[in-house]
């Protein structure tokens, strides 16, 4: 058993490298092999949102609280809420934020694939953003 205490993981701001706007990432559980679940809180302030992406083994979000926007590549934007739970298919493109005016925190859990979770691609412009 390993307990992780509350506080004693510190808050990541999140890179740009990877996301649009303020995002804040606070660490869960990232397990070792050969479990390979891993999850983090990732709360949005409002406007941003992650770079299109894939999961290997897919992703489970779980929102919190506020409200968001996700999309698939080639899919509608569409609107997520406290309580919401969303799955994206392993390979499956797309991107995850706030909305424009509300923020959104989530937990997204997904597992490593040889030790990668995730494969980030480009930038969601903001003419795809506002749709």
């Amino acid at each position: 058993m390993k307990i992780i205490a509350c506080g004693s993981v510190p808050t990541i701001i999140a890179s740009n490298a990877y996301f649009t706007g303020r995002v804040t990432q606070n660490p869960i559980i990232e397990t070792e092999a050969p479990a390979r679940l891993r999850a983090t809180s990732v709360s949005f302030e409002p406007g941003a949102r992650t770079h299109w992406h894939t999961h290997p083994l897919g992703q489970t979000l779980y929102v919190v609280s506020g409200a968001g926007l996700v999309q698939s590549s080639g899919g509608p934007i569409r609107e997520i809420r406290a309580g919401d739970t969303v799955w994206f298919e392993p390979g499956e493109k797309h991107w995850h934020g706030a909305g424009p005016k509300t923020a959104m925190t989530h937990i997204a859990m997904q597992e490593a694939l040889n030790g990668s979770p995730v494969d980030w691609l480009e930038p969601v412009s903001d003419e795809q953003y506002g749709g």
